[in-house]
């Protein structure tokens, strides 16, 4: 990478990426604190799901805002991470929190799934 694109400002796009993984991670940490008030009764997959999409979308927003070179990898594996945290969030459709993290999910892989396609 250049030292200008490393100073160039983002694309819209690529902010609006970086807040949505932002917003899923908060959503993500958010659910598992949700899960452990619940007594475990949230099945370990869903906690692992969760674990992973909430650490892959942190470090996904990280190396877009640092400009790595691998971003756009990164945001193919992120978008793969939010479907399997969304799925496993659904297997609990009857609890609202369960429910606002498939959506972020959702959201999440969508953006990133475009910015993997987008050159950075």
């Amino acid at each position: 990478m250049t030292r200008s694109a490393a100073a160039s400002p983002m694309s819209q796009e690529m902010q609006d990426c970086v807040q949505a993984c932002m917003d899923c991670h908060s959503t993500c940490e958010e659910t598992m604190s949700s899960c452990l008030r619940m007594g475990g009764q949230a099945p370990a997959q869903i906690m692992g799901a969760l674990m992973d999409c909430a650490d892959m979308t942190r470090m996904c927003a990280d190396m877009m805002m640092r400009r790595s070179p691998l971003a756009a990898e990164m945001c193919a594996m992120c978008a793969t991470a939010c479907d399997l945290c969304a799925e496993a969030c659904m297997s609990m459709p009857d609890d609202a929190q369960m429910t606002r993290c498939a959506e972020s999910c959702r959201r999440c892989s969508e953006s990133c799934r475009a910015m993997a396609g987008a050159t950075m």
